[in-house]
């Protein structure tokens, strides 16, 4: 194996999935600048996500529309104004 690729700076993180509030503790060494207080009193880095296992389509089997940045709005205005939008009107 190769020497010296692998980070070495591992340590516990909290990521946070922000569409349903759900955390989960786990080991990494992805850089952040916010912390939170665990459950078990301990302060620890967080990693905010819009996705994650707790609210993905394929995990839950529930259809549900993450739009966090009105995404969904903006391309149905776009799609209002097409002439493919108008044939489904007629």
């Amino acid at each position: 194996m190769k020497k010296d690729i692998h980070p070495s700076n591992y340590r516990f993180v909290v990521f946070k999935d922000i569409s349903n509030d759900e955390s989960f503790l786990t080991r990494s060494s992805v850089e952040t600048k916010e912390t939170i207080t665990w459950e078990d009193g301990k302060e620890y880095p967080l990693v905010k996500m819009e996705i994650s296992s707790f609210s993905h389509p394929f995990f839950t089997g529930k259809m549900k529309f993450v739009d966090t940045a009105g995404r969904i709005d903006k391309f149905n205005k776009k799609f209002a104004k097409t002439r493919f939008a108008n044939k489904e009107k007629s």
